[in-house]
């Protein structure tokens, strides 16, 4: 306990007599969560790819700027040193085993013991707490020990005590217990020269180059010494003696003038090759332990710290740095000024000032911050006023001087103060306060407070331009204050917003390049004092981004800071063509919501105000600084399988991996051990014969492709830093295999097969042919019997058909003859009634001339007339039979046409028959009735009927039979 307390008063009174720098680099904590291994890493370094390796309580592990991975030893073991040989392997030492990581066929490091060549009786050994490489020989130390190998041979030195191993101007020293310093000479261990002035219980912890011939030599409890040639030098100064005091463990070169010391009980100190402190950096300033048991410093001039639970990185030759006013309080920042050389920077806490000195970079500067006596809480602005230093607080305005505060105006908060007048002093100042704008007279070095003010609304963002004040508050709108007024309340009038520019946040005004510019949602706009209103900015909006505009300030240089969505940038002027530079290492660190500032005080120094203290930025080395992009493809594994890592990032394949089919997705992870810069740094993408083109730059640093088709593809990979600048394409080509069934061996397999299955299909179709034929012949047999009968079945059809066509002939014959009858019988009906009307008009004719003749018989028999005279002759021949019997013969002839020789055929059939007899068939053949018929015969009826009874005598015809039927049918039936 009485040790602990005096540890802690010494560190309490060593910070007494120490003051660190101003600024303090960015430092990365990577804590065993992190890196998923033991806490304590008691070496590092780095290969010629950029990847840093540790040794690890657990093994050896690997950082790549994304990716940790950890090699384990065959029995488990931790790794207590480790270094990168000139041949590329990474040799370590282990407890009692030695060795070395190569990348093997896959590209990932695989590790070969070197204990099989060490002699059977030199085995038995310890920790190896040093691995040196010199030229093309390793030597590993332990307590004990010595061991060196050259061309595959291990050479053994035994002693009771190896405490140390180093080089010094390319000789190997070490300390041997009761032998003093020795150096290696020509293949044995020799006195080194001049030694006696070293301590011989001196444990020296690291020996470390300087400029020319000299090196610096570190004890644990001795001092610090300088090795000059083969001369031992007492390096003391009052730094180096309390830096002593902390248990310095090991050191590395930064660069030609400084050098970083660890220590077990206070962490780092960077000193210059005076042995003056330049900075210090411990747990209070980020470091997640004092106890520091390695450091390294890597090719890009930053520190690596191997700590006693973890490993910090400590981006040294960044040129961000982080200022800390209050320490580990860690307050917001607000405002900062230098004023009469002196830095005084407003937190949320309170004003804190330090003392500046003549240097370029104010970082550097070692000073110390005090809290200057005044009000408490927010401190919203720090400025130059008439040659006095103001403050705005959330109590009011205040004047600071003599490292105290002195309160001007209680009245409210205060957001800043701006000068109505271009001659210093200015008479008048004006204030933006809580409740909107306040103006102070200046007279005899005072600020006078004749409550002259024009009260509306918070006025934070204030421009002055001429007689006009311009007032944003972000979402109530802008207002208009004329100046000059004499009045006690200078009027102000709301800004018509007749042309909607606007936005309903985020309306903030700011007076750059002349100009009072108006920024929010909706772009940049800018008075025309012409028009009296705002227009878009043409030149603004050329060289600013296309994104909304929460701060902008203009340097002396006339480039123009700006923050958008806590993003720092700055429009470079500087140049021909305007470039836009932006600061990624800070995006979502500095303040936000409306608070943000940004104090340009020269190219060198621009303060940034931080969630946490200030950041300082040199300006000039940020822009200038331009390296390499280093690119790296650090894993490719298969999806979803266990051990699946087919490239281990460790060469370039040159020829393709074959993968199977079943494993066609995978995994690629890429990185860029660019370590200062992990914030800035995008990836873009590309597998050739499967992406369009290269991806979108993007922070992801991994990708997946699955189920990818066989065949032979190659995965691109690029970085970018926020410059713009790209680095070179890496790649990796691999092949998908196609799967077993896809295969040439598969393919001859089914060639083999086909050819089989066209044999026995072959053999199958000659089988079947031939049973074909046999059966062929059969049915031919079986055929032409059939064909023979179908032969017999076609003639015999043949025959009916022939029977059956001749019917139908004479069918058609019979129905033609039909036709032709009822035809005839038409033509015959037409005759008849022809007939029937001409007889009809010879029994009216008939009638007529018998009731003529009558006539003129009954004259003949009244009158007086001369009844022999010629004339009454001539009448009676006229009216005589003659003329009817001539009728009658012509009717007879055409009768017979008409009804085919009716009257021939039925004098033949019945000859007897009388010329009266056939007149009377041939009127009943008429259908004329008994009356008609007795007209035309000119009897009578009685007569007729007479005639009719004859008839059906002398033609046999019996009772039942209707005469004229039999008439009417007797043509037809002797046709």
């Amino acid at each position: 306990m009485r040790k602990l307390l005096l540890a802690i008063c010494c560190f309490r009174v060593f910070i007494g007599h120490t003051q660190n720098t101003i600024g303090l680099p960015e430092i990365i904590n990577y804590p065993k969560q992190i890196y998923n291994a033991g806490t304590q890493n008691w070496k590092l370094a780095q290969d010629k790819k950029g990847i840093v390796y540790a040794a690890n309580d657990e093994g050896l592990l690997s950082f790549d700027g994304s990716f940790w991975k950890k090699y384990t030893l065959p029995g488990g073991t931790g790794v207590r040193s480790l270094a990168v040989g000139n041949d590329g392997r990474i040799y370590i030492g282990s407890q009692g085993e030695i060795g070395y990581f190569e990348p093997g066929k896959n590209g990932r490091l695989q590790y070969r013991s070197l204990n099989d060549l060490i002699p059977e009786n030199e085995k038995d050994f310890t920790d190896i707490w040093d691995v040196v490489p010199v030229g093309n020989e390793v030597f590993f130390r332990s307590y004990r020990k010595i061991f060196q190998l050259q061309n595959d041979k291990i050479t053994v030195f035994g002693n009771p005590a190896w405490s140390f191993l180093g080089l010094h101007q390319n000789k190997l020293i070490s300390k041997a217990w009761q032998k003093g310093l020795l150096q290696f000479k020509n293949g044995t261990w020799v006195p080194f020269s001049k030694a006696n002035y070293f301590p011989e219980k001196a444990e020296i912890t690291a020996i470390v180059p300087l400029q020319g011939d000299s090196s610096l030599l570190l004890t644990k409890h001795h001092g610090s010494y300088i090795l000059h040639g083969e001369d031992i030098i007492p390096f003391e100064t009052p730094d180096m003696r309390l830096i002593n005091e902390k248990n310095p463990y090991s050191a590395a070169v930064i660069n030609q003038n400084q050098i970083a010391i660890i220590t077990n009980l206070a962490g780092c100190f960077i000193i210059n090759d005076k042995g003056e402190l330049v900075q210090r950096l411990s747990k209070l300033d980020g470091l997640q332990s004092n106890n520091i048991l390695s450091v390294f410093v890597d090719g890009k001039k930053n520190i690596w710290l191997g700590l006693d639970n973890g490993i910090d990185f400590i981006a040294y030759n960044n040129a961000i740095k982080h200022i800390y006013p209050d320490y580990q309080e860690h307050s917001s920042g607000k405002a900062a000024v230098i004023f009469k050389n002196d830095l005084y920077i407003g937190t949320s806490n309170g004003v804190y000032a330090a003392s500046l000195a003549e240097q370029k970079d104010m970082g550097f500067i070692k000073s110390k911050f005090e809290l200057i006596p005044g009000p408490k809480g927010q401190v919203w602005n720090l400025s130059e006023l008439n040659g006095q230093l103001v403050m705005g607080h959330n109590d009011g305005f205040f004047v600071i001087e003599n490292k105290t505060s002195r309160k001007i105006d209680s009245s409210s908060g205060f957001w800043t103060f701006l000068p109505l007048s271009n001659v210093t002093p200015s008479p008048i100042v004006m204030a933006g306060t809580y409740n909107g704008l306040n103006f102070y007279s200046f007279t005899n070095g005072k600020f006078n407070n004749p409550e002259v003010h024009t009260h509306f609304e918070s006025a934070r963002f204030v421009a002055v331009d001429n007689d006009i004040a311009w007032a944003a508050h972000p979402y109530k709108g802008l207002y208009k204050i004329i100046l000059n007024t004499g009045a006690a309340k200078p009027p102000y009038t709301v800004y018509k917003d007749t042309k909607g520019i606007l936005s309903s946040n985020n309306n903030h005004i700011f007076k750059i390049k002349s100009r009072v510019v108006l920024t929010n949602d909706k772009g940049i706009f800018e008075y025309n004092a012409r028009t009296d209103d705002f227009e878009p900015s043409a030149f603004l909006q050329r060289i600013l981004p296309k994104v909304p505009i929460r701060y902008l300030r203009e340097d002396n240089n006339g480039n123009i800071w700006f923050v958008h969505d806590r993003h720092l940038g700055v429009a470079d002027l500087s140049e021909k063509q305007p470039q836009i530079i932006y600061f990624p290492e800070l995006n979502n660190k500095i303040t936000g919501n409306g608070l943000e500032f940004v104090y340009p005080y020269d190219s060198s120094n621009v303060f940034i105000a931080a969630e946490e203290g200030f950041y300082l930025i040199n300006y000039n080395q940020y822009k200038q600084f331009r390296e390499d992009i280093p690119i790296q493809i650090s894993d490719v594994r298969i999806v979803n399988k266990r051990d699946s890592t087919i490239f281990g990032g460790y060469f370039n394949n040159e020829e393709a991996p074959k993968i199977q089919y079943a494993w066609n997705s995978i995994h690629f992870d890429y990185s860029s051990p660019l370590y200062g810069k992990q914030s800035s740094i995008e990836f873009s993408y590309y597998l050739e014969d499967f992406d369009n083109g290269w991806s979108v730059w993007t922070k992801k640093n991994e990708k997946d492709y699955t189920y990818l088709s066989p065949g032979t593809y190659t995965f691109k990979v690029k970085a970018r830093t926020h410059e713009g600048r790209e680095s070179v394409v890496v790649s990796y080509k691999f092949t998908i295999l196609a799967p077993w069934y896809r295969s040439r061996w598969a393919y001859f397999f089914y060639t083999l097969l086909s050819i089989l299955f066209i044999y026995a299909i072959y053999k199958w179709q000659m089988k079947k042919f031939i049973l074909q034929q046999q059966r062929h012949d059969q049915e031919r047999q079986r055929m032409a019997y059939l064909h023979q009968l179908e032969i017999e079945k076609h003639q015999e059809e043949q025959k009916q058909l022939t029977y059956l066509h001749q019917l139908e002939l004479e069918r058609n014959e019979k129905e033609i003859i039909r036709l032709q009858n009822e035809k005839l019988q038409s033509e015959i009906q037409v005759k008849n009634n022809e007939l029937a009307s001409t007889t009809f008009n010879l029994v009216q004719k008939g009638e007529m001339l018998m009731k003529v003749k009558e006539e003129f018989v009954r004259m003949k028999k009244s009158s007086e007339i001369d009844k022999e005279t010629d004339d009454y002759k001539k009448i009676l021949r006229m009216l005589g039979d003659d003329k009817m019997k001539r009728n009658w013969e012509q009717f007879a002839v055409h009768f017979d046409k008409v009804h085919s020789n009716f009257l021939v055929s039925l004098k033949s059939t019945y000859p007897y028959l009388t010329a009266s007899d056939l007149k009377l068939c041939a009127y009943l053949r008429l259908n004329l009735t008994s009356k008609e018929i007795a007209q035309i015969m000119n009897i009578t009826i009685k007569g007729v009927e007479l005639g009719r009874h004859r008839l059906r005598k002398k033609l046999g015809i019996q009772p039942e039979v209707n005469l004229v039927n039999f008439l009417l049918n007797f043509h037809t039936e002797t046709n």
